[in-house]
């Protein structure tokens, strides 16, 4: 059977580090507010010259060289972002040019903090069915960008960077590696839960970012904890069969709690919510490539991704390295 199999993993970061003590002389918090309610101690966040696409592309060159695999035989780029350089053309289209890997095919996926989960599922299936080989697909964000800094309820919560894998098809046995499966969702009735309140058709301005944190965090516990035994389900394992847990990094909390609500030990979920804060679409890659790279998570390994994200919309995908 043809599975994607994931070949490497990158990342980038901005070089600005802002603590939660920086944060304390801009609006009203403390590092030990913070701390206690989501886990947060630091975030990167992008400063002049620093975009969407130039983060995208550094975390795709990182995968890349990972995989040892040259940019020109990547014939799919797909990026997931919530802030895109520009309306159009698609960022994705920008990394392309970067990369020097011009005339494949090169899209951007938006589905918020599940948008890497929408994009790994798409060129999953476009891997399979042979529209391409090998794929980048890339989770990257400014969501400084889109912050209303007077908030302080949501403006110490989020953070820039990107993350990215490289993906290729390969003919592999029943046990072989590659993705096993993955399962999105979307419930459009919660919109007004977490949003941005402008956009190019209705306001014709950016926006700024807007959530109701307390009722987000019952939705996400239910709602991960469902969809990660609905993956296990459709491949017939259970949850004590995962090595690790890749969840998208929101709020230590939320981490905590579906992990109990699933039975699984906390020394099995991939924490960067400390040092990362919530990045959006990019912080299950990065997330997944700092582990990759300090050596917890091997060849071999089983690996469930996991986000959700406003709209809502949420999934997971089960991964054998």
């Amino acid at each position: 059977m043809i599975r994607s199999q994931i070949r490497g993993s990158g990342s980038a970061l901005p070089q600005q580090v802002v603590t939660n003590a920086d944060l304390a002389d801009r609006v009203e918090t403390s590092d030990e507010w913070i701390v206690e309610r989501t886990g947060i101690r630091q975030r990167y966040i992008a400063g002049e010259g620093e975009t969407t696409s130039t983060l995208a592309t550094e975390a795709a060159r990182n995968a890349l060289a990972a995989a040892d695999i040259d940019p020109a035989s990547i014939d799919l780029i797909i990026l997931a972002t919530a802030t895109p350089d520009h309306t159009f053309p698609a960022t994705a289209t920008q990394v392309q040019k970067a990369l020097g890997c011009r005339g494949g095919i090169a899209f951007d996926v938006h589905a918020v903090c599940s948008g890497f989960l929408y994009a790994l599922g798409t060129a999953d299936s476009m891997l399979r069915t042979g529209m391409a080989k090998r794929a980048v697909v890339i989770g990257a964000e400014t969501f400084s960008r889109i912050l209303d800094w007077e908030d302080r309820t949501t403006c110490v919560l989020f953070g820039d960077g990107a993350g990215a894998i490289v993906l290729e098809a390969e003919d592999v046995t029943e046990g072989g590696p590659g993705i096993l499966a993955t399962k999105l969702h979307a419930d459009g009735e919660h919109k007004e839960l977490l949003y941005v309140d402008g956009g190019p058709s209705t306001t014709g301005t950016v926006g700024k970012l807007r959530m109701k944190g307390r009722e987000v965090f019952r939705h996400a516990v239910v709602n991960l904890a469902e969809v990660l035994g609905e993956t296990l389900d459709a491949v017939g394992l259970q949850a004590t069969d995962i090595d690790w847990v890749v969840p998208h990094q929101a709020n230590a909390r939320i981490l905590d709690a579906t992990a109990r609500k699933l039975g699984l030990p906390a020394e099995k979920v991939i924490v960067t919510v400390d040092r990362h804060a919530n990045t959006s679409a990019a912080s299950v890659p990065l997330a997944f490539d700092v582990a990759v790279r300090d050596g917890r998570i091997k060849p071999g390994d089983l690996v469930m991704f996991e986000a959700m994200g406003g709209g809502f919309t949420w999934g997971a995908s089960l991964v054998r390295l």
